[in-house]
């Protein structure tokens, strides 16, 4: 597995864990580098903070494309791999649109539910074509 594809992944953990929680991603991140299980991958840091950075944005435009879901009723891996997919679409230049979009679809693949790849595909698909209007 490449290593931006185990940082993802890493990054996933974090995020759907401080979710799990109640905790703020970025403090997870920080708690689990200061106990020495931190992340070996400085890409996995930067998605985390990252897509703490932006979420109200993030959320606010999964809300309007993920159309008749409402991120709560998301299942919580989903969630969490669509904030990583469109904050790499958005905010992440070296990146491909098509390697963000193929990589969350993967994460789902492995650990989501068997409609999951076609739902983030529908919601990163549709982001993508409007990217040039979404920025902000």
């Amino acid at each position: 597995m490449p290593a931006r594809s185990k940082a993802r992944k890493r990054a996933l953990d974090i995020l759907f864990a401080s979710e799990l929680r109640g905790e703020d991603p970025v403090d997870a991140l920080d708690r689990a580098i200061a106990e020495g299980e931190g992340p070996t991958n400085d890409y996995t840091a930067f998605l985390v903070r990252g897509v703490a950075e932006h979420r109200p944005r993030i959320d606010e435009l999964l809300t309007q494309y993920a159309q008749g879901w409402s991120l709560a009723r998301m299942p919580a891996v989903d969630r969490n791999v669509l904030r990583i997919g469109l904050f790499e679409l958005l905010h992440v230049e070296d990146v491909p649109d098509t390697v963000a979009v193929t990589e969350a679809m993967a994460l789902v693949r492995d650990l989501s539910t068997d409609e999951s790849p076609q739902f983030v595909n529908g919601v990163l698909g549709a982001l993508q074509r409007d990217k040039s209007s979404l920025a902000g």
